[in-house]
C-alpha cells in the first residue's frame, strides 16, 4: 500500500541494505568502471506539502570504494584519488529543492571531496513509496549527475602511448535510494 506525497512528510534514513551510491568513470578512453561506496549514512527531511522546506544529506565513507578490483581500489584510496587516510569522507547537503513535476526534483547542494566543497546540482526521479512487511513507510529516488574530478583536486593521470588518458575526468555520481521514515 501507498500513500499519497502530501502524506510522506517527516524524517528519514537511508536503508544501506536497498540502497546503491555508485560512480561510472572512463579507463583507457575506451570502457567505463563502475563502482559504489558500501559504506555511507544520510538522512533527509521530506516535507509532502510544500517540497521547498524538504532537505537531505548523505556522507560516504571513502575508504568502502568498491569497483570489483582490489588493486584498483586500494590504489584509489590513496592521495592520488580519494587519500581516504586524510580524507575518510565525501560528503553532499542539500541546499535548496525545487519540484520540477509531481515526480521530478532538481536538489542543489554543496559536495565536498578532499576538503573541496563545489555547488553540485542532482535531478532525482521519485519512483514511489511502499509500506514494508516491517510497517516501514519507504520511499524510493533515483538521481544521477556528471561531475569532473579535477574540480576537487582529484587530478591524478597517465598518459597512453597512442594518445589519450588512462582515467577520463568526467565521473557520473548514481544514487538509488530507499530511505525509511522515522518514527
Amino acid at each position: 500500500m501507498s500513500v499519497g506525497i502530501t502524506e510522506l512528510t517527516g524524517d528519514y534514513i537511508l536503508d544501506p541494505a536497498h540502497t546503491r551510491i555508485g560512480f561510472i568513470a572512463r579507463h583507457a578512453m575506451v570502457t567505463k568502471v563502475r563502482g559504489a561506496f558500501h559504506e555511507f549514512e544520510g538522512t533527509a527531511h521530506l516535507d509532502g506539502t510544500d517540497p521547498t522546506r524538504s532537505s537531505a544529506q548523505v556522507v560516504m565513507k571513502t575508504a568502502s570504494i568498491d569497483t570489483g578490483v582490489e588493486q584498483r581500489d586500494q590504489h584509489l584510496r590513496t592521495n592520488d584519488f580519494l587519500d581516504a587516510p586524510n580524507f575518510p569522507d565525501i560528503t553532499y547537503r542539500s541546499t535548496a529543492i525545487e519540484p520540477r513535476s509531481d515526480t521530478e526534483y532538481r536538489v542543489a547542494g554543496d559536495l565536498t571531496i578532499k576538503d573541496t566543497t563545489r555547488p553540485v546540482t542532482i535531478d532525482f526521479q521519485y519512483t514511489g513509496n511502499a509500506v514494508d512487511p516491517s510497517g516501514n513507510l519507504r520511499v524510493g529516488l533515483e538521481g544521477s549527475v556528471t561531475i569532473s574530478r579535477k574540480d576537487f583536486g582529484v587530478t591524478w593521470n597517465a598518459a597512453l602511448e597512442g594518445g589519450g588518458v588512462l582515467v577520463g575526468d568526467k565521473v557520473v555520481l548514481q544514487f538509488d535510494i530507499s530511505a525509511i521514515r522515522q518514527a
